[in-house]
């Protein structure tokens, strides 16, 4: 079935407004694989890498890098997320930074030291992998190089760098921990019970940073920041910690493996399901806040915000609803703000003719959704409920109402990418994110060490071996008219997320229930009208409904920094999720576009990595080094 046009553009491709459908990027040849001693060839680059750099021989540097190479590096050369591609460009970045030192081999793990590998992660190019430490005259970080063979030659084919820590901020871990008590016999020291108060009430002083939601993107954030030594006050309008988890429909469980998913300082344990169960996530996050002392107010809403161009810090108006039933007015002037609200923005949820008319019992976005009511099994009559929207939610809502008795149609209105759970975990994540694979944070540097083009390109040959994998169940869904595509140019479900933030469907058994019919597709039609006892489809064609749930999805960050702070900052903020002209997100995790305002979001993986990232920038601009 071909997937759907529109304005030109098949609905798979289509990206975030203003997004680049970044193009695919080339492998080199595979090497000849005859005698390759890969710690003496890593060593033979990296040698002359280092000296290269102390002398700033930049001809000698030239000569190590492949002509079509790639050079990837985040925060450490210029307080920003770069891939430079081609060896005249990274030349010129590296000339323009001079702050690249000390680059030695990292032979701490197995997994980090070097080796004969398949550069391409596929098994089609082989060449020489390996780690690295690095210093710049500020921090500190890893990196990791991939090797290509040209011409009997070994050249630099990709090499990343990411700053992991500032040399006069080191994080008070292992050595570094603090002592936890005082011993000078003074009569009015404070117990840490005393002291743990005063901090997470913020007594006589202001946040540096508030941090609105307490999902895991504030919570790895304030993580992060407090590691760092930065103040960072995290507010929520829920009354408990986890609960934009709890609150959510009753069957969802997390798609993604534990291995994939594991939080920063704090890895879930060794007895974790593979799949998190929604509610065991929510009791998580608050034992994680408790355990990193993190200072979280919830019950609070932001009442208004201004922003002090000379100051260069908010006015910020809160109102907490106190245990005890009081409501508490508080003012705070933080110099930065942390949008962590999701990496989407406010649900989407369409305005369509006559939905004021409908008559059954419930219609709602599926972030309202509490559940399915069990029907009863005496042969009465069914409820027939409608999902509008055929990603992750919307199947998982198809597939509770179908387990509840209900008769139960899907409305798809474009394509989706679909691969199975088991699929992403034998394939797509086998070796890298499973119980046998590295240190996550290894597997976080190889992973981002990719550039996006190749990454690109990896992810169209991952997806192909799980699409003959799923070859059964995608057969299924194509047989009874469920629209199918593999993502933009055919790179699969991660590709898709990173670029448009949505589009797929990771089958934990919805679509079984799709190809035998159990649960109904309408396809390919937009909503024309809600009647009163169903819908009504552009072709005329309509459905009956008791209840309705549209799982469309959410809007661009941008539009609820608008509903938050107002239109003249939201206008200052750039289009926030998919890539720019380099292939690094745009926005996220990164400077705004507006001073003191910062977004945060994504799964736990992409947290996991990039709160980092994110917290070293403020800690950069605390300090005056940016």
């Amino acid at each position: 079935m071909a997937p759907p046009i529109v304005d030109g553009i098949p609905s798979h491709e289509r990206v975030e407004p203003g997004s680049v459908n970044i193009p695919m990027g080339k492998f080199p040849p595979t090497a000849t694989m005859k005698d390759i001693d890969a710690a003496k060839v890593a060593e033979d680059i990296i040698t002359p890498f280092d000296k290269a750099l102390s002398e700033n021989n930049y001809d000698s540097l030239a000569n190590l890098f492949l002509e079509n190479s790639y050079f990837r590096d985040h925060l450490a050369l210029s307080w920003d997320l770069r891939t430079l591609k081609g060896r005249d460009r990274i030349l010129e970045y590296l000339k323009s930074s001079s702050s690249l030192k000390k680059v030695e081999l990292d032979k701490s793990t197995a997994f980090r030291s070097p080796a004969v590998a398949d550069i391409d992660a596929c098994g089609e190019v082989k060449g020489v992998q390996f780690f690295i430490t690095f210093e710049t005259e500020l921090g500190k970080g890893s990196g990791a190089v991939r090797l290509a063979e040209t011409d009997g030659q070994w050249k630099i084919f990709t090499f990343f760098i990411t700053l992991e820590g500032l040399k006069s901020h080191p994080e008070p871990r292992y050595h570094k921990r603090t002592k936890g008590v005082q011993h000078e016999g003074n009569p009015d020291r404070k117990s840490w019970k005393e002291k743990r108060e005063a901090e997470s009430e913020l007594q006589e002083k202001d946040p540096v940073v508030l941090i609105i939601g307490a999902g895991q993107a504030g919570l790895t954030a304030a993580a992060r920041l407090q590691m760092l030594g930065v103040d960072a006050l995290i507010i929520d309008r829920n009354e408990r910690v986890g609960d934009n988890w709890r609150r959510r429909y009753k069957q969802l469980v997390l798609h993604d493996p534990v291995w994939y998913d594991h939080m920063p300082y704090v890895p879930f344990p060794a007895h974790w399901p593979v799949f998190t169960p929604k509610d065991k996530l929510a009791e998580f996050f608050e034992c994680y806040v408790k355990l990193l002392e993190l200072n979280v107010w919830t019950k609070t809403n932001l009442k208004s915000a201004t922003w002090d161009e000379t100051k260069k810090q908010w006015t910020i108006t809160l109102t907490r609803q106190k245990d005890d039933g009081s409501t508490q007015t508080r003012t705070v002037h933080p110099r930065h703000i942390i949008q962590a609200t999701g990496h989407s923005g406010e649900k989407n949820f369409p305005r369509i003719k006559g939905m004021d008319d409908f008559a059954g019992t419930r219609l709602c976005h599926s972030s309202e959704f509490p559940g399915a009511t069990p029907q009863p099994t005496d042969g009465s009559s069914k409820k027939k409920a409608i999902v509008v929207g055929s990603c992750n939610s919307g199947h998982d809502i198809s597939q509770d109402f179908y387990e509840k008795g209900y008769d139960i149609t899907m409305v798809q209105r474009s394509t989706t990418t679909v691969i199975s759970s088991s699929a992403i975990c034998d394939i797509g994540l086998k070796g890298l994110y499973d119980e046998d694979g590295p240190a996550t944070e290894d597997a976080d540097i190889w992973l981002w060490s990719f550039p996006s083009e190749l990454f690109k390109t990896q992810q169209a040959r991952v997806t192909q071996k799980e699409a003959q994998y799923d070859s059964q169940i995608l057969e299924g869904l194509e047989r009874v008219g469920f629209g199918l595509d593999r993502g933009p140019m055919g790179a699969g479900l991660l590709t898709k997320y990173f670029q448009r933030g949505g589009g797929y469907y990771i089958d934990v058994g919805a679509s079984q229930l799709i190809a035998e019919g159990k649960i109904k597709i309408k396809q390919g039609q937009e909503i024309s009208q809600v009647l009163p006892n169903g819908l009504e489809f552009a072709d005329g064609t309509q459905l009956e409904a008791d209840e309705i749930v549209f799982a469309t999805g959410y809007q661009n960050m941008k539009t609820q920094a608008k509903t938050i702070f107002g239109d003249e900052v939201g206008d200052r903020v750039n289009s926030v999720w998919g890539f720019n002209e380099e292939g690094e997100f745009r926005t996220m995790w990164q400077k705004s576009g507006h001073p003191g305002l910062w977004f945060m979001g994504g799964n736990l993986a992409l947290c996991r990595y990039y709160s980092r990232i994110l917290a070293l920038q403020i800690k950069a601009v605390e300090e005056g080094y940016v």
